[in-house]
């Protein structure tokens, strides 16, 4: 092997190893591929990334909707939607949420609406990063229908 093909190929896997989302696990999660309501949208996106030997990355999102009758319902929706899509139940972490797993299990999503994610938040059945609990409260506040999702890399 050449010396100018060996230095390309250990910049390539330096570039690799430091580049935020490691791609072993599948790197970030499509958001383009997530199912939503009609009228709902992301209000707010918020990475996570765990860098370690099975480098992630997944998006805390709020999702609002002005045609959704409350946030309950926005919730109801969005579980309709995704098993319409051919997404499969899959276990919350709490009570108030749910969860399903993507055709082929590329993806996986927990939502709940904004009362109940705010309830699991406060009792400290899970965590969320500032950002989306101080997006959720004004939601709730001001009688806008909302609701909380983690996106994920799903198992395979």
């Amino acid at each position: 092997m050449t010396a100018r093909r060996l230095g390309a190929l250990l910049a390539a896997a330096t570039l690799l190893a430091v580049s935020g989302c490691g791609e072993s696990s599948g790197g970030a999660p499509d958001l383009a591929k997530l199912p939503l309501p009609p009228g709902a949208r992301i209000t707010l996106k918020v990475e996570r990334c765990d860098k370690g030997a099975n480098a992630f990355c997944a998006y805390e999102l709020v999702v609002t909707s002005p045609t959704a009758k409350n946030s309950e319902t926005l919730a109801n929706d969005e579980n309709t939607l995704l098993l319409k899509h051919g997404w499969t139940g899959a276990n919350a972490d709490d009570g108030e949420q749910r969860a399903a797993d993507s055709p082929g299990h590329k993806m996986r999503v927990t939502y709940a609406s904004a009362f109940g994610d705010l309830k699991g938040i406060d009792l400290g059945w899970i965590k969320r990063s500032r950002k989306v609990t101080l997006a959720l409260s004004r939601a709730l506040f001001a009688h806008t229908s909302a609701m909380s999702m983690l996106l994920e890399v799903g198992a395979s």
